[in-house]
């Protein structure tokens, strides 16, 4: 896509893509070496997309996108650091880009390890990697239905209902840390889609939406 494009023309863009991904049908657009020298000097992404950091989850592949094209935040599990509200404000103010998509999947490795923390033998993890998961444990406790601190039964919680709440967290937290984003889509200048990718699958099915899609 080229000029200006409202979050709506941008949204239906990237699911073009990702028909044409889940059909085996994909263009590679924009991965020529004319592309690469017409980047060479500036960027104009139609979208940001913030994502899990999992090796199946290849932003531009699942999207059927170029080089350009995607403003790619990535992190294990999603979670929101300063560094991502940091690069994800400066995709909004500085590039300008209408749409913000968050994008979460199944069989997430950051989940499992969230909810297998909550176990009465738990092991401990390293302590970066306990900060990432901390993130996710309020969706586990939701789910899992715990209403204090007591271990739970990882056996008998559902993965997939944590992923979605977790990506909704994230949602939240994102509008409510940062004001230039929560600005942005107040103004009708952005819109935030929150979305779950199914790996066997290869499509990425909206959950929440925030703005005008």
């Amino acid at each position: 896509m080229t000029g200006k494009s409202t979050p709506a023309e941008v949204w239906s863009d990237l699911q073009r893509g990702n028909d044409r991904f889940v059909g085996g049908e994909p263009r590679h657009p924009r991965q020529d070496v004319d592309r690469r020298a017409e980047l060479a000097f500036v960027q104009t992404p139609d979208a940001a997309l913030f994502g899990c950091s999992d090796s199946r989850l290849a932003a531009e592949i699942i999207f059927d996108k170029g080089l350009g094209d995607l403003f790619v935040v990535r992190n294990a599990g999603q979670v929101i650091s300063d560094s991502v509200l940091g690069s994800l404000e400066y995709a909004v103010a500085v590039l300008e880009v209408p749409l913000i998509l968050v994008l979460g999947h199944d069989g997430c490795g950051a989940v499992r390890a969230a909810i297998d923390s909550q176990s009465a033998d738990a092991v401990a993890l390293p302590v970066h990697i306990t900060k990432i998961i901390e993130k996710i444990v309020p969706a586990v406790r939701r789910v899992s239905g715990a209403t204090d601190a007591t271990p739970i039964d990882p056996d008998h919680v559902d993965a997939l209902a944590v992923g979605r709440e977790h990506l909704r967290d994230t949602v939240a937290e994102l509008l409510e840390r940062s004001e230039v984003i929560s600005a942005a889509v107040a103004e009708g200048t952005l819109a935030i889609v929150g979305a779950n990718y199914r790996l066997l699958e290869g499509r990425a099915v909206p959950d929440i939406v925030v703005g005008v899609v």
